[in-house]
């Protein structure tokens, strides 16, 4: 029997990504993937509710219950290795963490980024203040990219990115979710899905899919 690829699953907000991949792994897409760790950090965020919801075990790590992110960023590797967890899902989880987490788990955390990376990235870009620097520039497309985190922001190897047309009269927030029901809702479980597959190498700083 196929044992099952353990996967946790990084919150800070309503958790919409995370809704995507329980779809997803209740769809049978993820193959042998299984949600087994929603992580927040905050509590009371609609995300950990969507975890209670579909049965999967949740923990809270507040950021201000650790003096440094330092401190934090240990607690968290200590509790994804607990965990047994083979694939840690960055689902709009806006709190820092430091090389202990990505030491830990090498080319196994993976982000979804709502922009076609390197455009619109890294310090700074993240929700709608992505999308408000698309429309400032005028950009005709946008979109989102599932990539491998590394310590450097947004720039570690792109696993998938698909493209999003940007209509004339976008607000911020039309283009946000679009961007999310078009790209970022689809691109991640499938390349969650490759993950668990094995279907993913990096290769002098790039991601290969075979």
């Amino acid at each position: 029997m196929l044992t099952s690829t353990r996967i946790a699953v990084l919150v800070s907000g309503g958790g919409t990504n995370l809704q995507a991949l329980i779809d997803a792994e209740q769809a049978g897409i993820l193959g042998n993937g299984k949600i087994s760790l929603v992580v927040a950090s905050k509590p009371g965020v609609y995300a950990l509710q969507r975890a209670e919801d579909n049965g999967i075990p949740s923990k809270v790590l507040p950021r201000k219950a650790f003096e440094t992110i330092a401190d934090y960023s240990k607690a968290l590797a200590d509790t994804l290795k607990e965990e047994k967890i083979d694939l840690v899902v960055l689902a709009g989880f806006l709190t820092i963490i430091d090389e202990q987490v990505y030491n830990a788990f090498p080319n196994r955390i993976i982000n979804v980024h709502p922009a076609l990376i390197p455009s619109f990235c890294g310090k700074g870009y993240y929700g709608l203040h992505v999308h408000e620097a698309a429309l400032e520039k005028g950009v005709k497309v946008s979109g989102a990219t599932v990539h491998i985190v590394t310590p450097e922001c947004d720039a570690g190897p792109i696993i998938l990115q698909k493209a999003v047309e940007v209509k004339p009269d976008d607000t911020p927030e039309t283009l946000q979710q679009r961007i999310m029901e078009e790209a970022e809702w689809k691109i991640l479980p499938e390349a969650v899905k490759l993950f668990c597959e094995g279907k993913l190498r990096v290769v002098d700083g790039k991601v290969i899919i075979d």
